[in-house]
């Protein structure tokens, strides 16, 4: 729509280390289920002719947004009023950096319950440094005017006056630019928003604190079944063949349990363990194996230097629903 009224424009693409459709490319490298986010900008860049930059802004983002957000958390663990005002930071950044005169964004007025309310956008484009200068041209006929419209640079009449939570008439656009294959719209594009990997984020935040929790154990909570069997000790047990090889990168300094004898899941476990954690956490790896309705099965594990091997029940599921996280 910008590009419409002669405008150059040079395309960013924020990464948090939260893209869903990422992890699981990474997950599943051998089966490539879904594309790279390199190869969805790729896409959108074909289809727009704007060139994209990508950014990661993965380990400033733990720190700075995700686990000390001033603004709060959604109804998830989503710190989105946080995220979109240091995005908009590092945009300000990269448009200084290229000589551009301002900002433009798909945001649509209220379409986002916790970041996209007029007054929080107002907020957002304050606490950013922006004021006057991010224009959302989907929206622009309903909110104030920006710098460029009043310094002529935009139209204002050949914006949009979009609204709500209805996807229609960006669809209506999409069809009416020729544009056709793109992502479809959801929360899951984002783990934060996803209300599984909520609670493992507020079970580590209950048990850690937030200078103590680095990237690898954020990247952890996106893989695998989790389980509190104490205040110290954490289980993770791998889902399927891609999960166990993915979790083998992150062994190291952990306890790692695996059943001897059948096909199953490959287990981590973190913290200050017991003679009783070993029992419980190999009952837990005994029950996602292929032996878990045999009476007992051998389960192998090891630390660092420390090994050994344990015949135990595949845990109950009573038991399990105790742990859960």
């Amino acid at each position: 729509m910008i590009a419409s009224q002669g405008i150059e424009i040079a395309g960013v693409s924020f990464d948090t280390g939260f893209f869903v459709a990422e992890h699981r490319r990474i997950v599943n490298r051998k089966k490539k289920i879904t594309k790279s986010l390199r190869e969805e900008i790729s896409q959108v860049e074909a289809q727009t002719g704007v060139s994209i930059k990508i950014i990661d802004i993965s380990q400033e983002f733990l720190q700075k947004v995700l686990l000390k957000p001033k603004y709060g958390y959604g109804s998830a663990m989503n710190p989105c009023i946080d995220c979109r005002i240091f995005m908009l930071k590092k945009a300000k950044s990269y448009m200084e950096q290229i000589g551009a005169q301002f900002v433009i964004t798909g945001e649509v007025l209220g379409q986002r319950p916790m970041s996209q309310h007029f007054k929080t956008l107002r907020l957002i484009e304050k606490q950013s440094n922006l004021e006057g200068l991010i224009l959302r041209p989907l929206s622009a006929k309903l909110l104030p005017l920006t710098i460029p419209e009043k310094k002529g640079w935009i139209d204002r009449e050949k914006l949009a006056d979009i609204s709500g939570r209805s996807r229609h008439k960006q669809f209506e656009l999409a069809k009416t630019l020729g544009i056709t294959n793109y992502p479809q719209p959801a929360n899951g594009h984002c783990y934060l928003t996803d209300e599984n990997y909520g609670r493992r984020l507020r079970d580590l935040l209950a048990h850690r604190s937030p200078d103590e929790i680095n990237q690898e154990d954020v990247i952890l909570l996106k893989v695998g079944r989790h389980f509190r069997l104490s205040d110290q000790v954490k289980v993770i047990v791998g889902r399927n063949e891609a999960e166990n090889h993915f979790l083998e990168q992150y062994t190291k300094g952990r306890w790692v349990f695996e059943a001897r004898d059948f096909v199953g899941p490959l287990t981590l476990a973190e913290g200050t363990i017991t003679e009783n954690d070993i029992l419980s956490i190999a009952q837990i790896t005994a029950r996602y194996c292929d032996g878990k309705n045999e009476s007992e099965v051998y389960v192998s594990y090891r630390h660092n230097e420390h090994q050994g091997e344990i015949k135990v029940a595949p845990v109950t599921e009573p038991e399990l629903a105790h742990w859960r996280i």
